[in-house]
């Protein structure tokens, strides 16, 4: 692997890209031979927008634009803006310009998505012709939206008559997102991973469902959706990351013309700040819907939050850690939960998050007893005290390590592009101003 770091250097100035955009500043190149690419990283000289380009021999492109989105509430306004940015825009102005190119086009992948702290919209093709006309729609829909004020009540909420044809008939809530929340928030695994989040978050973005809750997004007005779109969805805050044979002089030479040349700098840091951290650990006991049953429901978690997922160190000592704690049957906590009779089975919850700025790690059972909580504890609590105590034979901790290297190699599933999932895996970290390289 080589690592050039600055571009200040005669020696770096001779293995810099062949050909330099003046409106970027390169920063650096970074050879990642065990992936055949070269990763190339720059900066928009008047905005600040990033740019990392995962340069390939591979004729399957990809594009990528990320804004980070913090929410500060549950009206889901990253969620319906995501719907919104993609329902016409200033060279598109007609009904779904996207969904009409997924039709039209020959693109491999086209998609839009929203985390809990980025909203990202990236695409795939083989075609150049069709990738650049791609680029056109996607940089149109998301730097010239025109989030017209009907679309908003589409995708995000408006009253409708129970019978349409009823006026005297019960006013109930819809919209595409509203419905769409309605349908993830009934599934008890994203009841109990919000209420986990709300806990483990209380005063970040993560605190939040930046979904949107069902409960809360009737809470949105169309204007705090315009302000929102103002403030996040501007160049200064953006990050751009493409992979393929196009160059990145090319790509950026699109940028300029279609998309950055038409701003200035915002005066805006949009950051997720680091979690106050409890002087005790808490209890908490919430509720959620289920059928009736003979069986007890109950879930019992518990929750640890960790150091920064852009700290590498800290990063592979979490995956470590949980790895071996965790990873299959002969793991000592992952053992102690399936062979205990406390609960029916481990909860899904368990494992390592790692997608959020500070990290998360969670074990726990469901299928319990509403009383078993504090048993739950103790089983936990014990096990962990047992391994500090005795240990973990090496040829485990040997076999974890093992893993994560197979893992940091391999690049798959999904059913995504092989580009995409590259950048996706380093998305989460160029977000938070991190190296995605790492």
């Amino acid at each position: 692997m080589a690592v050039v770091s600055s571009p200040n250097t005669e020696q770096n100035n001779s293995i810099q890209p062949p050909k330099l955009h003046p409106a970027f500043e390169w920063q650096r190149s970074e050879e990642i031979s065990s992936l055949n690419i070269t990763m190339e990283e720059y900066v928009h000289r008047v905005t600040g927008a990033k740019h990392f380009h995962l340069s390939s021999e591979n004729t399957e492109n990809v594009f990528l634009v990320a804004f980070r989105t913090v929410p500060m509430d549950s009206s889901g306004v990253a969620h319906i803006l995501e719907h919104t940015a993609l329902c016409g825009s200033k060279n598109f102005p007609v009904r779904d310009p996207f969904f009409m190119m997924i039709r039209r086009s020959l693109n491999t992948f086209m998609n839009a998505m929203t985390s809990s702290d980025w909203t990202a919209y990236p695409f795939a093709s083989k075609n150049k012709k069709d990738f650049n006309n791609l680029l056109s729609v996607y940089l149109d829909a998301t730097f010239f939206s025109r989030l017209h004020e009907l679309d908003f009540a589409q995708e995000g909420h408006r009253l409708e008559f129970a019978e349409p044809e009823n006026p005297d008939s019960e006013l109930q809530y819809k919209g595409v997102v509203f419905n769409e929340m309605k349908g993830a928030m009934s599934s008890t695994n994203s009841v109990l991973w919000q209420t986990i989040s709300k806990y483990v978050f209380p005063t970040t973005t993560y605190h939040f469902n930046s979904g949107g809750e069902p409960d809360h997004i009737p809470d949105l007005s169309y204007q705090q959706l315009l302000d929102f779109y103002k403030s996040h969805y501007h160049p200064s805050n953006a990050v751009f990351m493409t992979f393929g044979d196009i160059s990145a002089f090319d790509h950026q030479e699109k940028f300029q013309e279609q998309a950055l040349s038409h701003f200035d700098k915002l005066d805006i840091n949009i950051e997720v700040k680091d979690e106050k951290r409890y002087l005790a650990p808490i209890a908490v006991e919430e509720s959620y819907a289920s059928e009736e049953s003979e069986k007890p429901q109950s879930h019992v978690v518990l929750a640890w939050l960790l150091g920064h997922s852009s700290d590498l160190g800290e990063l592979f000592r979490a995956e470590l850690v949980s790895s071996v704690l965790l990873d299959n049957s002969a793991s000592p906590l992952l053992r102690a939960l399936e062979t205990s009779d406390i609960g029916s089975s481990p909860s899904p919850m368990c494992g390592l998050e790692d997608s959020n700025r500070e990290m998360s790690i969670m074990a726990g059972l469901e299928g319990c007893l509403a009383e078993s909580s504090e048993a739950v504890e103790r089983l936990i609590i014990k096990t962990l005290e047992d391994v500090v105590k005795n240990g973990i034979p090496y040829a485990q901790v040997e076999a974890s390590l093992h893993q994560l290297e197979l893992h940091q190699r391999e690049i798959s599933g999904d059913g995504y592009p092989y580009g995409l999932q590259l950048i996706l895996a380093g998305l989460s970290t160029a977000i938070h101003r991190g190296d995605p390289s790492s």
